[in-house]
């Protein structure tokens, strides 16, 4: 029994390391902005807890949905990859990739953001490198949602 466990595991080792590497897509490579390693340049946001403090429920829950009818105009305009929040925590709140080059273009999309506005949220922007695949996650994400914000 063992001796046919391990033949059957050695097949599966062989038949992954030996898997065929996807063909290479120029067409999507370039749709993407990707550079020859896949990746392209972002602009990171880190959301955190800021100074202000709202003083009732329905400014809060008013803040709140500014904040989230912002991040998806700005993911149906293309401008941000990818968005969430982090678990509960004292100083960090959430995250932004925003698709642009410049922190500058990022901090004019920030501008737009009620909460971030008004200091609900302190933000740090910081230039990212990652995947150019990750423009194809919020067109993804909406295949995958049986419920929207």
């Amino acid at each position: 029994m063992k001796k046919i466990f391990c033949l059957v595991l050695a097949f599966f080792a062989f038949k992954i390391s030996h898997a065929q590497k996807p063909v290479y897509d120029s067409v999507l490579a370039k749709k993407l902005g990707a550079d020859d390693y896949g990746m392209k340049s972002y602009v990171m946001v880190l959301l955190k807890t800021g100074t202000y403090k709202a003083k009732t429920k329905g400014e809060s829950d008013s803040l709140f949905r500014g904040h989230m009818d912002n991040i998806i105009d700005l993911a149906n305009k293309g401008k941000l990859a990818l968005a969430g929040p982090f678990d509960k925590n004292d100083l960090y709140r959430g995250i932004f990739i925003f698709n642009v080059k410049t922190i500058e273009e990022a901090k004019e999309l920030t501008a737009k953001d009620p909460a971030i506005k008004i200091n609900l949220f302190a933000v740090d922007y910081l230039p990212w490198y990652g995947s150019a695949a990750v423009t194809e996650i919020n067109n993804i994400h909406k295949t995958i949602e049986k419920k929207s914000h």
